[in-house]
């Protein structure tokens, strides 16, 4: 199957196959080629160039996006989006004054998702969740990392990972499974017994039935330590297992200096930092991933996103979307906020929206920037003035279609 986008106002984010991630200092890059055309062949970008330059392709379905910008569909390292109902009572408690952790303390957040996930049956969750990450690709995402952690026991931790399972099979985006078993301690298990259920058990075991790419980690102040934090690291590295851990997002406990130490792909969050923190991240191929919407909605501080450029540091953007900080996996939302929250720019913010999101869940080399041999999962805007109209109009989708391996998506 073949297909043809003529008369593209800018064809954007254009990058050769050596490029893995972008690094701090060409963020403000945004290669792009005006008056362009790009050839899909078999759900692949097989080709691209000036219109003066086109090849006769012969007889195909043609797109004319006169006026319209093409670019990569979005790259979100970071959700929680295996879920069932919802914590808006814990939103209205936080309106009221409550803090995240009180709520947490009282039986709320992570252990209240915990309960839902322990009431449902596989299936049940398995439609309910494919209907979210449904809606999710309609708003142009195109490649999704997706976190267990909220079951909290052998049995629902390994129902979550299942139906992530189903999901990959079920859905032409890419995806990625991470066991975030080490979320939060349950509250029949002391935390020692707990951690190594999670270490000993439940990861050699899902690991051995193939349901998880990546391992994760809540490091963090009440909940598991850096000490902890290198445990799972090594008994990752014994699986083959690479690891991303939840890190500084009330306190900064040494998470960031553990998991550079131990090669992890990512560290998330990242809204609370010291100068010790950004200098573990100086020159290792660690990369930080920031949730902005986590901190709009919990109105807690922002990653320093700025300080992060100046140190020669880059960094990923994700939703984090979940039901009890961040209840939106739009990432054309998340692009708005970093731009208005973290000052980004336009072009900073679609770097780390796309390829540098595609690295922290190890997908550059399929996905995240419009190369030849890349999956063809694009996004084409409405007609507009420029790409910084993306961000600016933050109510709004611009994006016309999505096309995920060269398909139309509606």
């Amino acid at each position: 199957m073949s297909k043809l986008i003529i008369n593209i106002k800018q064809l954007t984010q254009v990058r050769g196959k050596d490029i893995s991630f972008v690094k701090a200092e060409r963020m403000s890059e945004l290669p792009s080629i005006s008056d362009a055309f790009l050839f899909i062949k078999n759900g692949v970008i097989a080709d691209f160039g000036k219109m003066s330059e086109i090849p006769n392709f012969g007889d195909l379905e043609t797109i004319n996006a006169k006026d319209k910008i093409v670019l990569p569909a979005w790259c979100d390292s970071h959700s929680h989006s295996v879920f069932t109902g919802n914590r808006s009572d814990e939103y209205m408690q936080r309106i009221k004054g409550a803090t995240y952790e009180y709520i947490a303390k009282n039986g709320g957040g992570i252990l209240k998702s915990s309960n839902q996930i322990n009431s449902i049956s596989s299936d049940d969750l398995y439609e309910e969740s494919k209907k979210r990450i449904k809606s999710l690709i309609c708003q142009g995402t195109g490649a999704l990392e997706i976190k267990s952690g909220y079951g909290l026991s052998y049995d629902s931790e390994l129902k979550m990972l299942e139906v992530i399972s189903r999901l990959k099979k079920s859905l032409p985006i890419e995806i990625k499974s991470t066991f975030l078993g080490a979320h939060a301690v349950p509250k029949n298990y002391k935390k020692e017994e707990y951690f190594n259920l999670v270490i000993n058990k439940m990861l050699p075991d899902f690991v051995d039935k193939k349901l998880v790419d990546y391992v994760d980690i809540f490091c963090e102040e009440n909940y598991f330590s850096a000490d902890d934090t290198m445990s799972l690291c090594k008994r990752a590295n014994e699986l083959d297992i690479r690891v991303k851990i939840h890190t500084n997002q009330f306190n900064s406990i040494g998470g960031i200096k553990a998991g550079v130490e131990c090669g992890v792909l990512s560290v998330d969050h990242l809204e609370v930092m010291t100068r010790d923190d950004i200098n573990s991240l100086k020159n290792s191929n660690t990369m930080p991933v920031l949730l902005p919407g986590c901190s709009f909605f919990l109105g807690i501080d922002y990653a320093n996103a700025k300080d992060l450029l100046s140190s020669g540091i880059p960094f990923a953007l994700a939703s984090d979307f979940n039901p009890g900080s961040c209840p939106t996996g739009n990432m054309n939302f998340i692009l708005s906020l970093a731009c208005n929250k973290l000052k980004l720019t336009t072009q900073q913010a679609i770097n780390a929206a796309t390829i540098n999101g595609a690295y922290a869940m190890g997908l550059s080399d399929k996905t995240g920037s419009i190369t030849k041999g890349k999956i063809a999962n694009l996004l084409i805007t409405e007609k507009i003035d420029s790409i910084d109209d993306l961000p600016y109009y933050f109510g709004d989708s611009l994006i016309e279609k999505v096309l995920i391996k060269g398909e139309e998506i509606s």
